[in-house]
């Protein structure tokens, strides 16, 4: 009886292992992750790339929502902190900045009392490190977000409230700017 016991727990324990290592596996072996999609759209770093608005009956394969439009900038803060800065409309909008792993490491909206003004800086823990000395010389009111890893992106989305205005709100995800921080 003791036997037959310790032979189901020990199962017990080899399958809970065996599961999460399948489980945190499968992301690392993925061929076709978002963030290789991501890379396929912005391949250039510190520029903001305007996301094309699916189209009905056409593949969608970063689910993007068609009401909503989209720009994307790739950040490799190897080479210093970045920035991520511009004025927005007021309806709503919200920025995302994701890790090479595809993880949300970091999201607000305009509803948390920003505005219309985007300032929002990327830091790894180093330079964060150099921030909080004040070796680093950052201006009022960035939005400060450290990364585990060099290579971020940060993804904008605007609600424009009619179709009549989009192209205006197209332009404004145009006219963001990213760049990186000079030490």
């Amino acid at each position: 009886m003791i036997r037959t016991t310790l032979y189901a727990f020990g199962g017990m324990l080899l399958g809970l292992l065996i599961h999460l290592v399948v489980i945190l596996l499968l992301p690392l072996l993925a061929e076709d992750s978002v963030v290789q999609r991501i890379d396929a759209l912005a391949p250039a770093v510190n520029t903001v790339v305007q996301i094309d608005d699916p189209k009905a009956g056409q593949p969608n394969p970063l689910r993007l929502d068609p009401e909503l439009a989209y720009a994307v900038c790739r950040v490799d803060l190897s080479k210093g902190p970045g920035e991520l800065a511009g004025t927005l409309p007021t309806s709503f909008w919200s920025v995302a900045v994701y890790d090479a792993s595809g993880t949300v490491i970091y999201s607000t909206t305009n509803r948390d009392g920003i505005g219309q003004s985007l300032d929002l800086g990327l830091f790894d823990p180093a330079q964060t490190r150099l921030l909080a000395e004040k070796k680093i010389d950052v201006g009022a009111g960035l939005l400060i977000v450290e990364a585990n890893t060099d290579d971020v992106f940060v993804l904008v989305r605007l609600h424009p409230p009619e179709e009549a205005v989009r192209a205006r709100y197209e332009d404004a995800l145009r006219k963001l700017q990213c760049r990186t921080i000079k030490i």
